[in-house]
């Protein structure tokens, strides 16, 4: 479940730039959420695998 906890945080510690970025058009904002996304998509890949592998053992 920690994987979820990190991945809520990451989302959390994102709001700010996307605010930034989209109401003030601050484009290193931009950046850092690019960047976010970026770690978002290997963090949910990483427990889909992990998801995965569990339900795969249980059989």
């Amino acid at each position: 479940m920690s994987k979820f906890s990190e991945l809520k945080s990451l989302v959390e510690s994102l709001e700010a730039d996307f605010t930034k970025f989209y109401d003030q058009g601050n484009k290193a904002a931009g950046t850092r959420v690019r960047n976010g996304m970026q770690a978002m998509k290997t963090m949910a890949q990483e427990i889909r695998s992990e998801v995965q592998e569990i339900k795969n053992k249980d059989k």
